[in-house]
């Protein structure tokens, strides 16, 4: 089929690959899955999906095999990438690629699959990322807004981690969000947040710092003017035409923004999702740090970013009670962050981390000035300290954090959900001299000649007693 208008169907395409288990080793493609659908009518045009037959075959860890039940028994009659390459190449060359946070990891695994059997890889007409536009457009109503997360909201099933079935759902879920934007388009002042918020949830407006049951369910004669919204549900209240140079627009400027993003003691970046994904946040004395490894791995345009592991999966750490230092600083409004104090257990971890990426750094050629992760000042020495960062998006006019924080007050413990996005909320809950249990990943950056590990915490639960 010649490239031109005619190539007018967007390709849904998902990829399932090892997963790396020491440092310097990539990844493979397990299997590859993709449907072409009518951007007109959301029909599926065409289906394809195989598995894929690594060169090397110990390439498949046990990590991998919990992540998508591929063996190396199911793959061992299975073609090779490069037997596949002319069709993957039809599929996707010219046409406009789609799915879920393929411009972080599964574009790169194409690139690099091409590149492997020296090959030209496919260009795209345009690319549509639904988990930047979803988090954008649908908000962070369905949580961490994996697949998994969202398909689980709308009660679609489970995601199997299987290539085709992904991008079907992947189909599937979009339909259910534009559905859902439509209807809140069409009768924004009754379709609120108290139409999906969860019981559990509480509210914490700036007239009122206690936290509060939030109502569920919603009132037609409730006038809009007396109604509490979060910011994010007001600007995703508004559904506007699809359009492609929006979108691409709105995709090339988060993925800048991951680039520029500079680092200081008191600011934090946004950060990136994981494609691991399968292990669980580990309390210091359940980490081994000969257990400890890092790794390159493909980052944006040819960059790389250094990925920290335990075991076979991605390093979390679960720190309980940790005192807070210092609070949140006003200063940088759109780059939350608190410092606590650090255990013992915990500050070795982080110099055996700070130790290996550091190598790991210099090795791969980087001249910027690594600054530890662990902070010790003169005079404190025996008081160490490490910055949590709070991770922002931009939805509408808003800039908010996506970190999950409930408040614990005797034996019950609440999610909150912030009336409004700003410094002054989180001051007035974590201050210093509070305990915060943190659930936090451990992420690099290399901007702007300085390099490190930080620490992006993805749920605090703010002791108020």
């Amino acid at each position: 089929m010649m490239m031109g208008d005619e190539r007018s169907e967007v390709a849904f395409f998902d990829i399932e690959t090892t997963v790396p288990t020491r440092p310097g080793q990539g990844f493979a493609i397990l299997e590859f899955g993709a449907i072409l659908v009518c951007p007109r009518k959301l029909v599926e045009q065409e289906a394809y999906s195989t598995l894929v037959r690594p060169t090397d075959l110990t390439l498949i860890s046990n990590l991998s095999v919990r992540c998508s039940g591929i063996n190396p028994e199911v793959v061992t009659s299975a073609p090779t990438f490069a037997e596949i390459a002319d069709k993957v190449y039809h599929i996707l060359h010219g046409r406009i690629w789609a799915g879920h946070n393929i411009l972080k990891f599964d574009c790169h695994r194409i690139r690099e699959a091409f590149a492997g059997i020296n090959r030209p890889a496919p260009e795209p007409k345009g690319i549509i990322d639904t988990l930047a536009l979803l988090t954008q457009r649908f908000g962070r109503r369905a949580g961490d807004m994996k697949m998994a997360s969202i398909a689980t909201y709308f009660g679609l099933g489970r995601q199997t981690h299987r290539s085709l079935d992904d991008v079907r759902m992947n189909l599937e879920v979009l339909k259910y969000c534009g559905t859902v934007l439509l209807l809140e388009s069409s009768l924004p002042d009754i379709f609120t947040e108290n139409s999906w918020v969860s019981p559990n949830a509480t509210t914490r407006s700036r007239s009122n710092w206690k936290a509060s049951p939030e109502k569920t369910g919603f009132s037609a004669d409730t006038p809009s003017s007396s109604v509490k919204m979060d910011s994010h549900v007001e600007s995703t209240a508004k559904i506007v035409p699809f359009n492609m140079d929006e979108v691409k627009e709105s995709l090339r400027s988060d993925v800048q923004e991951d680039e520029s993003s500079s680092y200081s003691p008191e600011s934090s970046t946004t950060a990136t999702e994981s494609f691991i994904g399968c292990t669980d946040f580990l309390e210091p004395n359940e980490i081994s740090i000969p257990s400890i490894s890092v790794s390159l791995t493909p980052f944006y345009r040819g960059s790389q970013k250094i990925q920290v592991f335990h075991d076979y999966g991605e390093l979390q750490v679960c720190c309980r009670r940790m005192k807070v230092r210092f609070g949140v600083s006003k200063k940088y409004v759109n780059k939350v962050s608190i410092v606590v104090d650090a255990s013992p257990g915990l500050c070795q971890i982080l110099d055996a981390v700070d130790h290996l990426a550091q190598k790991l750094s210099v090795d791969s050629g980087s001249s910027s000035e690594w600054r530890p992760v662990v902070t010790r000042k003169p005079g404190f020495m025996n008081y160490p300290t490490v910055r949590l960062n709070l991770p922002t998006v931009i939805d509408g006019n808003i800039s908010r954090w996506t970190t999950e924080i409930y408040q614990k007050e005797s034996s019950t413990t609440q999610k909150l959900v912030f009336s409004r996005f700003d410094v002054e909320e989180l001051e007035s809950l974590i201050t210093p001299g509070t305990f915060v249990d943190a659930y936090f990943s451990v992420d690099s950056y290399d901007v702007q000649q300085n390099a490190g590990i930080r620490l992006v915490a993805n749920k605090l639960i703010v002791d108020s007693t």
